[in-house]
C-alpha cells in the first residue's frame, strides 16, 4: 500500500518549501492560494538501508523500495472552518493516512506573517481549532439529518441509524470539550469504526507537528521548540519534529557525496525526509518486510501486528487467499547468516502459519495455492 501524508499549514509556513524538500520537486513557492488550489503531488520512494543491503547480497534485477505520497494543499487561513472549507479543500485532507502540519518558525522579513509576528506555539493552537472547528461542523450537519430520517425506517436500519446519532454526539461533545478524535477513537468498536470510515475526520487522523526553523535555529534552539511544542501539544498520535525547509530543499538538489559533506557541515544526522518518513510510520503503526530474490528485492508495508496470512495480501489477494505458510527470516539472521543457505543451516529460517505475527523487517516467502 502507498502511504498518504497531506501537508497542511497556515499561509507562509514554507509548506511547499517543506514539499520541495522531501520530494526534490520544484513546485512554485511563496503563493498562497485559496482553497481551490490544485495540490502539489509526488510519490517518493522510502529509504531504507536494510532494503540495499539486501540487494547488494541478493544481486537481483531490481530493487523496489515502499512508496509515500504527499500531498501540498494550499494554506488554511484562520477563520477558514467558520466560513466552511471548500468541498475540494476536505477532499484533499480526507485522503491523508496522517497529516504533516508545517508550523512556521523561521524569521524572513520577505514574508510577512498574517499575525504580525512569529509564534509557533499560536500558530499550532490556531490549526488545531481550525481542523477541529471543520470536524464539529460536520457533525453538526450530520445530527439534524440523522434526527429527520430516523422516525421513517424500521428494522436493522433504525437501528444502525440509533447507533450512528449516539456515535455523532459522543463525538460533538468531544470535540466540544476541545478534545481531537484521535484521542478517542480507539476506544470505539469496531461497528462505530465501520460508521466513521466514509467521514474523514481530520482531528481523527495521527499528527505530525513539522517546525520549520532557520538554519541557524538547527541544534538547541530547535530542540528547545521542540521540548516546548511537546509540553503543550504531545499527545496520543502526535508526534513533534523540527527541520530547515530551506536548508533541507538545498540538500535535496546536491549529489549525494555532497550532501553528506553538507550535512556534516551543519550537524543534521537525519535527512528531514527520514525524519518525516521514520516519525509519520511510527504515528500510522507501519512497518516494512522484505521479499528478495535474484528477480527482485521489494520492501512492502503492512500495519504493526498484522498476520503473515494479512501480510500476503499487501502482495496480492490471491495469495492471502490461497495461504499454505510463511518461510520467515529475521533480517538480522540474514545479515549475520550472510545468506539465505546459510539462514536456513543456522536454523534461522523458519516456517510459521497464517496467525504468525510480523515482525518489522522480516523477510518472507508466502507459499500458496491458486
Amino acid at each position: 500500500m502507498t502511504t498518504k501524508l497531506v501537508i497542511i499549514g497556515l499561509p507562509g509556513a514554507g509548506k511547499t518549501t517543506v514539499f520541495n524538500a522531501l520530494t526534490h520537486a520544484e513546485a512554485a513557492t511563496g503563493t498562497y492560494g485559496g482553497a481551490s488550489d490544485e495540490p502539489n503531488l509526488a510519490t517518493v520512494k522510502v529509504p531504507d538501508p536494510r532494503l540495499d543491503m539486501l540487494t547488494g547480497m541478493f544481486k537481483p534485477q531490481r530493487k523496489v523500495p515502499a512508496d509515500v505520497q504527499y500531498l501540498d494543499v494550499a494554506g488554511i487561513a484562520k477563520g477558514i472552518a467558520e466560513k466552511g472549507m471548500s468541498g475540494q479543500l476536505l477532499g484533499h485532507l480526507a485522503q491523508g493516512d496522517a497529516l504533516v502540519h508545517v508550523v512556521r518558525a523561521f524569521s524572513d522579513p520577505n514574508v510577512p506573517h498574517a499575525e504580525g509576528a512569529v509564534d509557533p506555539m499560536r500558530d499550532i493552537e490556531t490549526l488545531n481549532m481550525e481542523l477541529l472547528f471543520s470536524d464539529l461542523g460536520l457533525i453538526e450537519k450530520r445530527i439534524p439529518r440523522i434526527e429527520s430520517q430516523i422516525g421513517k425506517v424500521r428494522g436493522p436500519e433504525r437501528d444502525l441509524m440509533e447507533r450512528e446519532l449516539t456515535l455523532m454526539k459522543r463525538l460533538k461533545e468531544a470535540l466540544e470539550a476541545d478534545q481531537p478524535l484521535r484521542e478517542i477513537v480507539d476506544d470505539l468498536e469496531e461497528e462505530d469504526h465501520k460508521l466513521l470510515r466514509g467521514f474523514g475526520f481530520l482531528t481523527a487522523k495521527p499528527l505530525l507537528i513539522l517546525l520549520n526553523v532557520d538554519e541557524n535555529q538547527l541544534g538547541e534552539a530547535a530542540a528547545s521548540l521542540i521540548a516546548e511544542a511537546t509540553e503543550k501539544f504531545g499527545a496520543p498520535k502526535v508526534d513533534i519534529e523540527a527541520m530547515a525547509g530551506k536548508v533541507e530543499m538545498e540538500i535535496g538538489e546536491l549529489d549525494e557525496a555532497d550532501a553528506q559533506l553538507f550535512m556534516a557541515d551543519l550537524g543534521i544526522a537525519e535527512s528531514g525526509l527520514d525524519q518525516v518518513i521514520r516519525r509519520s510510520f511510527g504515528l500510522l503503526g507501519l512497518i516494512p518486510f522484505f521479499t528478495v530474490g535474484p528477480d527482485e528485492c521489494r520492501a512492502w508495508t503492512i500495519r504493526r501486528g498484522e498476520t503473515a496470512q494479512e501480510a500476503a495480501g499487501a502482495i496480492h489477494t490471491d495469495i492471502q487467499r490461497g495461504f499454505i505458510r510463511a518461510e520467515v527470516v529475521s533480517y538480522d539472521d540474514m545479515i549475520a547468516a550472510g545468506s539465505m543457505a546459510e539462514a536456513k543451516k543456522a536454523g534461522t529460517f523458519r516456517r510459521e502459519g497464517k496467525t504468525y505475527i510480523v515482525h518489522d523487517g522480516d523477510i518472507i516467502n508466502f507459499l500458496f495455492n491458486v
